[in-house]
Parts: C-alpha cells; structure tokens; sequence
C-alpha cells in the first residue's frame, strides 16, 4: 500500500467489511499480508463473516459510517492500537429503487446522501488528519457506473453515488499535496448473493466479480496508484 518500508505490514481500514465486496476485499488483502481494522453497523455480523479474526492483531470494530462521531470514536480506537494507517477503503453504503423524481420521499433522499456522501465525509474526517500528519495515505470509495447518468426509479440512489464521486475529487485534490491519494471504482453490477436474489433471470456471467473488483481496489490503495488522484474507474 502506499509507500510503506519494504518490510512494514500495510494497515488497512475497510467499512462495510461484512458484505460481499468487504469480505472479498478483506480477504485478499490479507492475503498479501495486511493488518486490517474492519468496520460494519453490526458487530454480530462482523463476527459471523471473520470468526478467525477475532482475538488476534486485526481489529473487528461497529460503527455507523453515517454519524460522524461513530466513525471518529472507531478511528481513535484504530490509530492508538495500530499507530498509522495506509488505507481507508470506504466500502459502505447503501441502495434502494425508489419512486420517480416528482414523488421522491425526502427521508429516501436522505437515507441515501446519508449512506452513500455524507459517509464519506465522516470517514475522511476521521482518518485524514494522521495522514496529513503522516505524508503518506490512500482513501478508496466505492462509487457506481450508474454515478453518470440518472436512472428511472433510482434518482436518489444515483444523485449520492454522484456526490460522492464530486466529494473524491475535491479531496482528491485537497490531499494531493500531503502525499495522499483518493480514488474510486464505480462498478456496474456486482456478483453477490444479493443481486442474485433481486435478478433472478438476469444473467451473473456479464457482472462485476467481487474478486476482480477486490484486486481492483488493492491497486488503487497501493503504492502503484501514487499518479492516481480523483479517478473513478469504471468496472463493467
């Protein structure tokens, strides 16, 4: 990850650490050696998904992405037992079909912005400091192909995935001169069990692997993205 010592072990934050992505992202990870600090709403859940984990270096921790100081309390926790961090992958978020534009509810629109910008706001607040401090640090969100262009039935959801894509940039280009990088992938549809469920007759093989889209954000979080700032990239 970014420009660690040779011999350092990356230290890693994912959130939303439980779901599909976060635990194909988790894994692979480790695999190359990470320590990770693992984040989701729900401990029980975080526990069923990594029962291996628990008593060891890596940290298993709840917290809400939506509310500022959860995040900030998990941060805290994490930067006094880990000391830095290299990466902040911001996985969580959340999506709903919904009703047209003229009949949008105002708590959709909100639980959306919530989940999918604020978010990343409150993850940015509560890591970016030490990385400043540091000189050295990468952010990864995740965003959506669908960021682009607005969608019948799902403007709140794409309006968010949009904002954030204009909240990474801006960072991208406030952290820049700190030796940070901020990024995204936007994929299209992944291939988790969820989809699944929803498209019954929809055909998984032209989806996104979670495994490809893992390996994906690793580059991005790594030390070969440095020339990387404010790019979503786009997996379909």
């Amino acid at each position: 990850m970014p420009d660690t010592p040779a011999a350092a072990q990356p230290q890693i934050v994912i959130t939303g650490a439980a779901g599909a992505l976060g635990r194909a992202v988790t894994q692979h990870v480790l695999d190359q050696g990470a320590r990770v600090a693992l984040l989701d709403r729900d401990a029980a859940h975080l526990r069923q998904a990594f029962p291996g984990l628990e008593n060891s270096p890596h940290l298993l921790l709840p917290a809400d992405v939506s509310s500022a100081g959860s995040v900030a309390q998990a941060a805290a926790q994490i930067l006094r037992t880990f000391g830095t961090v290299d990466a902040v992958v911001h996985i969580a978020g959340g999506f709903e079909m919904g009703e047209p534009v003229h009949g949008l509810d105002r708590a959709a629109w909100d639980r959306m912005m919530d989940l999918n910008a604020w978010s990343f706001v409150a993850v940015t607040q509560a890591f970016a400091p030490a990385m400043i401090e540091r000189g050295a640090g990468a952010f990864v969100a995740v965003s959506a192909k669908s960021a682009g262009r607005g969608v019948a039935h799902m403007a709140a959801y794409c309006a968010s995935k949009s904002a954030l894509q204009r909240l990474v940039e801006s960072a991208a280009a406030e952290l820049a001169p700190h030796g940070i990088v901020v990024n995204s992938i936007a994929p299209g549809v992944l291939d988790t069990p969820a989809n699944r469920q929803a498209m019954p007759d929809a055909n998984p093989s032209e989806w996104v692997s979670t495994t490809v889209a893992a390996q994906t954000i690793a580059f991005l979080a790594g030390g070969g993205a440095q020339a990387l700032h404010g790019q979503h990239l786009v997996l379909d």
